[in-house]
């Protein structure tokens, strides 16, 4: 059994050695994590928005004045939990308005981006722009 080097109590937690091979920065390095987008200058993304469903609704939203449960569901291609489930976020989030009524004896649904959903899809869009920017790099803006 092969032994490992010694690494400075200083780059490892107490009792932990380096993973064998690995460079003491190397090693400290992947026991820190990924880089988050705020450790390179950028903000972090709206988590709320950032998820395929729900900006999918937001962007259709921003598009239309208003949709109905079954627009989306339909211009999404998803099932009425799936899409209840993420309309109910960003409603609680303030991004969109839910406004229920009758159609005869049906029940209709129906949504609309509110002046917070607008801006939060627009500093998103932004934020995503900026990241885009940032991994091409100077030579390519």
């Amino acid at each position: 059994m092969a032994k490992s080097a010694a690494v400075p109590s200083s780059v490892t937690a107490p009792g932990v050695a380096a993973p064998a091979g690995k460079s003491e920065p190397a090693a400290a390095a992947k026991r820190a994590g990924p880089v988050g987008l705020a450790k390179i200058g950028m903000p972090d993304l709206d988590r709320v928005i950032h998820e395929r469903i729900r900006l999918g609704i937001i962007s259709a939203l921003a598009a239309n004045p208003s949709l109905t449960f079954n627009d989306l569901k339909k211009l999404l291609d998803t099932t009425d939990g799936n899409l209840s489930v993420h309309a109910r976020k960003l409603e609680d989030a303030g991004y969109i308005r839910c406004m229920k009524s009758f159609e005869g004896r049906m029940p209709k649904t129906e949504y609309r981006l509110t002046e917070e959903g607008s801006k939060a899809l627009t500093k998103y869009i932004d934020h995503m722009e900026a990241l885009i920017q940032t991994m091409r790099g100077p030579a390519q803006r």
